[in-house]
C-alpha cells in the first residue's frame, strides 16, 4: 500500500500588519533580530534572536529599576559616605579592567563574523581570547572587591555598590559560561554547518553586559 507523501506545513502571516515590509525598513543591523516573514516557519534563527532580544529587554527592566533606585537613594541623602569611607575610586586599575571588558565586545565580534565567514580557527582563537577576557574581568573586580575600605553592610552606599556590581558579575559569568558550552560545540564536527544561533545570541548577550557596565561605571565611579 502506497502512503500519499506528507505535504510540509508552511507558515502563513495573518497579521494585519505587513510585518516583512517594516522589517525591511530596518537598518540592516536591526534586520537580524526580527524573524524573517512575520515569523516563517523556516527563519529558526530570525525567531529565536527576536525571543533572545525580547530577553534581554526584560533584563534590562530589572537594571534599570535597580539603576532608578540607586539614583533617588543617591540624591535623597546628602551623607552618602560614612565617615572614613572614601568609596570607590577610579583607579588605573578599574580603568584597566574596564577597557579589557568593553574591548571584549570588539573581539566577540570578530569571532561572530570570522564563523559566519567559515574561518573556524580564528572563530575559536578570538572566543576562547573573549571568554579570557570576560574572566580577567571577574578575577579583577574580587580583586577589587578585598580591598575596598566598605562592605555591603557600610550604610546603603556599600549595599547599593555590592548589589549592583555583584549582580552584573553574575551576567559576566553566565557570558562567559556560554561562550564556553559555544566554544565546546564548535569542536564537533560541522556542528555549525547549518546556522549558529547560539554563537549569535551569545554574542548580543555579551554586548548587553557591556554596556551594563557602561551606565554603572558612569554611576558608581564617576558620579
Amino acid at each position: 500500500m502506497n502512503s500519499a507523501p506528507q505535504s510540509r506545513s508552511r507558515h502563513v502571516d495573518e497579521s494585519p500588519i505587513d510585518l516583512e515590509c517594516l522589517r525591511q525598513r530596518l537598518p540592516a543591523w536591526l534586520q537580524r533580530f526580527v524573524p524573517s516573514g512575520g515569523g516563517s516557519h523556516e527563519d529558526h534563527h530570525g525567531k529565536g534572536m527576536f525571543g533572545m532580544t525580547v530577553f534581554l529587554l526584560s533584563e534590562s527592566i530589572i537594571f534599570f529599576s535597580f539603576f532608578f533606585t540607586y539614583i533617588v537613594l543617591r540624591l535623597t541623602n546628602t551623607q552618602w559616605l560614612p565617615p572614613g569611607i572614601s568609596g570607590p575610586e577610579v583607579s588605573a586599575f578599574v580603568i584597566i579592567n574596564t577597557i579589557i571588558l568593553l574591548s571584549s565586545s570588539i573581539v566577540i565580534q570578530l569571532a561572530e563574523r570570522a564563523l559566519s565567514r567559515h574561518h573556524l580557527v580564528k572563530f575559536r582563537l578570538l572566543w576562547l581570547l573573549t571568554a579570557l577576557m570576560g574572566t580577567y574581568f571577574l578575577v579583577g573586580q574580587g580583586i577589587e572587591w578585598s580591598q575596598l575600605d566598605f562592605g555591603l553592610r557600610t550604610g546603603l552606599m556599600g549595599a547599593t555598590f555590592y548589589i549592583l556590581t555583584g549582580f552584573h558579575g553574575l551576567h559576566v559569568l553566565s557570558g562567559v559560561i556560554l561562550q564556553v558550552i559555544m566554544l565546546a560545540r564548535s569542536l564537533l564536527p560541522h556542528n555549525y554547518r547549518n546556522g549558529h544561533f547560539g554563537v549569535s545570541a551569545t554574542t548580543l548577550f555579551w554586548h548587553f553586559v557591556d554596556v551594563l557596565w557602561v551606565i554603572l561605571f558612569s554611576l558608581l565611579y564617576l558620579w
